[in-house]
């Protein structure tokens, strides 16, 4: 009798935790573009379903009453600024949306009911199938009959829906997150082949009658278009296509010996290995090699493809052809010499920097001195919000340090305010991390991409105060620093302690006074004239003197500041 009772109690345990079971959440994505007459409807019928967790509508850069409808209606509306087509807005709404299962609706649908939405669900939500498709009674779709289906059934003869571009659809997510959504309207057919292939269990269920607006033939052939595009992608990725004629096999190749080539002078000018060089030599190789492989094959075509334009039948028409058949050889050519002829005409030697600067200015090498013949590549930064409680701290890349000229512990002021300089946190390597009053007056936001060759410009004519690095300890000198975006004739300024060289400076010296500070107080403000004969000045203190000597010239890409615009020199002694 016991064991009987133990029975029961485990049946009903069981039966309990199957009806506790939580059901998958349903997300529903509406993509709208000029659609207010239908679209509250769509919304509507969606809401009406009490198992529905969220319903987001995507109004894609709509000129009439899209969004207000939708939001009267009770849906999530999110916005495009501009028309990016039905697969843009569906990932925006899937990237948005919560749901285990996302149903995707057009927002054009006349005859909608609860029903058919409901119908669209349940095979998912009672495990049958892990995408679901639609058909319809309408009358034959013209893209459907002479595009779709022809193409599916040459490149994809195992799949066989009824209605292959129905439009409606739901999936689970975890389905979803796993394949590439399309921009436009081939993402239907996009989801159909990624699901064939992946072995996902799709099922096409019958929803009865509905209909949609009409498109123009205008509108049909950009439909056409990019469904044709979608399946040939595809079939190109699964390997339905295969390229096996001769001349195509020569074309492929005279594009690896030209892409060889400019990737052998990628080598030259931007890839960095030790020794330096084995860039040198492996650079040179790959040309050589590049250049073989690209002559041989352009002769081959070459020779094939006059037999082709010579032939006395529809000239103009060969010609045509040629050329697209040709164009990734040419465009590949382009890209070649137009990478070689930027390189050579945008390389730039500079006081013992090299910098080559395309249209972007992303690249600036920095000759290191002569015991390290390295090259140093700089840049680009991206921006980003200051950790928490440094509201007066930068936290700057090395490199960019270099290019600014200016060390860690150095203090910058910005809109009246002073920011300790500090190193970047591990792993943000090129992240420059700014708080946000700085950012605002820089002009600068979150994720900006900031070029080496642009940041002087980003800081150009801020005020700085760095630390001088000397040769004793029993003093410290802080200059003041305007940083400038190019340079210009400068000066050397060397520093004596009881006449002897403690440190030297460099900088752009205007004519004009100048301010020297010791242990916190004002000492002299000092005359600079470039027709003057004068070019040291003194600072004592107790036993101490120190001698400012206006040397040498040099180029310089900072200014020091006039007495108006801050200090010469500070010093602790």
């Amino acid at each position: 009798m016991s064991w009987i009772i133990l029975l029961l109690v485990l049946i009903i345990a069981s039966v309990r935790t199957m009806n506790s079971k939580k059901p998958m959440s349903v997300s529903v994505i509406i993509p709208a573009y000029n659609e207010e007459k239908t679209v509250a409807n769509v919304v509507s019928v969606v809401k009406s379903l009490n198992y529905i967790d969220e319903i987001i509508v995507v109004n894609d850069g709509s000129v009439d009453g899209t969004e207000q409808k939708a939001l009267e209606a009770g849906a999530t509306v999110l916005n495009h600024t501009k028309n990016r087509g039905k697969g843009a807005a569906i990932k925006t709404g899937f990237k948005n949306s919560k749901g285990e299962i996302v149903l995707f609706l057009d927002a054009d649908l006349h005859k909608l009911v609860p029903k058919q939405v409901d119908e669209m669900i349940k095979p998912i939500l009672n495990g049958e199938s892990d995408v679901v498709k639609t058909k319809f009674k309408r009358e034959a779709g013209r893209v459907t009959e002479l595009t779709a289906k022809p193409l599916l059934n040459f490149f994809f003869p195992e799949i066989k829906f009824e209605q292959p571009l129905s439009g409606q659809f739901a999936a689970k997510r975890s389905f979803l997150k796993n394949i590439e959504l399309e921009d436009d309207y081939g993402v239907d057919v996009g989801i159909v082949l990624d699901a064939d292939v992946m072995g996902a269990r799709v099922k096409e269920v019958d929803i009865g009658n509905i209909s949609h607006t009409m498109s123009s033939l205008y509108e049909l052939n950009i439909v056409a278009t990019e469904v044709v595009r979608t399946i040939v992608d595809r079939a190109n990725i699964y390997g339905r296509i295969t390229m096996i004629d001769s001349l195509g096999r020569s074309i492929r190749m005279g594009v690896l010996g030209l892409s060889l080539t400019t990737l052998g002078f990628f080598f030259l000018f931007f890839i960095r290995i030790r020794p330096s060089y084995l860039a040198l030599y492996l650079g040179f190789a790959i040309i050589i090699i590049g250049i073989i492989m690209a002559a041989y094959y352009i002769v081959k075509i070459l020779r094939a493809s006059i037999k082709t334009i010579l032939r006395p039948d529809s000239k103009s028409r060969n010609l045509r052809s040629f050329l697209y058949m040709h164009s990734p050889l040419i465009v590949s050519a382009l890209i070649m010499f137009a990478v070689l002829f930027t390189m050579l005409g945008s390389v730039h030697v500079d006081e013992g920097k090299i910098s080559i600067e395309p249209a972007a200015r992303n690249v600036i090498f920095w000759k290191q001195p002569v015991e390290n013949q390295t090259i140093d590549i700089r840049g680009p930064y991206t921006v980003d919000s200051a950790i928490e409680n440094e509201s007066s701290i930068i936290r700057m890349p090395e490199d960019a340090m270099k290019t600014l000229e200016l060390n860690y512990g150095d203090n910058i002021i910005i809109d009246d305010e002073s920011y300790a300089l500090r190193p970047p946190i591990d792993g943000e390597d090129s992240i420059m991390r700014i708080p946000y009053d700085a950012r605002n007056y820089l002009g600068l936001n979150v994720r900006d991409v900031i070029s080496d060759s642009e940041l002087r410009n980003i800081f150009k004519n801020t005020y700085a105060e760095k630390n001088i690095s000397l040769s004793t300890s029993n003093v410290t000198v802080t200059e003041g620093t305007i940083i400038k975006n190019t340079a210009n004739d400068a000066k050397i300024i060397n520093l004596y302690l009881n006449n002897k060289k403690i440190g030297s400076t460099t900088g752009i010296l205007k004519d004009g006074k100048y301010r020297i500070y010791v242990d916190g107080y004002l000492y002299k403000i000092i005359t600079v004239n470039k027709d003057s004969n004068q070019n040291t000045f003194l600072v004592t203190a107790g036993d101490d003197v120190i001698k400012i000597e206006v040397a040498g010239d040099v180029k310089s890409s900072n200014e020091f500041p006039t007495s108006d615009e801050g200090i010469l020199f500070y010093f602790n002694l």
